[in-house]
């Protein structure tokens, strides 16, 4: 068993995360010793490195949660389940990372159109075509 202290160093986390997730309903804290400390066991700290796992992969406690959900009681539930909440993340950050490419792209040429000289910001490639997409932009969206 191990205090909350232990738990949060093996799993990388803060002691205040520990509580956090508690608060949140995603882990338990059934057994205290004499003193009123918390104890958890070898399957709390499964949790908890479940829990901090997906959160690098980006889901959100509410999705995490339907996660563990699966996980607790999976003859009540399907891999598609867990499939589709994998798919739809995966969707988000194919979209964000095609958002990120279109983005490279414009900073990299913005950068190539600069001669990066000394010269005064008078005319500078970079701030007028900052402009000139900033007044397209403007006159795409109603006012």
């Amino acid at each position: 068993m191990f205090k909350i202290g232990q738990l949060a160093k093996l799993a990388d986390v803060t002691p205040d995360t520990v509580r956090y997730y508690e608060k949140q309903g995603m882990m338990d804290h059934n057994v205290r010793t004499e003193g009123g400390y918390r104890l958890y066991s070898v399957q709390d700290l499964q949790r908890l490195r479940f829990i901090r796992y997906a959160k690098q992969l980006g889901f959100t406690l509410e999705t995490i949660a339907e996660l563990l959900s699966i996980r607790v009681d999976p003859e009540h539930h399907t891999c598609q389940e867990s499939k589709s909440i994998v798919d739809a993340r995966l969707a988000e950050v194919e979209d964000k990372l095609t958002e990120l490419t279109r983005m490279r792209a414009s900073l990299k040429r913005l950068s190539d159109a600069c001669c990066g000289s000394a010269h005064t910001s008078n005319y500078c490639s970079i701030l007028e075509a900052l402009e000139q997409g900033a007044s397209e932009d403007k006159s795409k969206k109603p006012v």
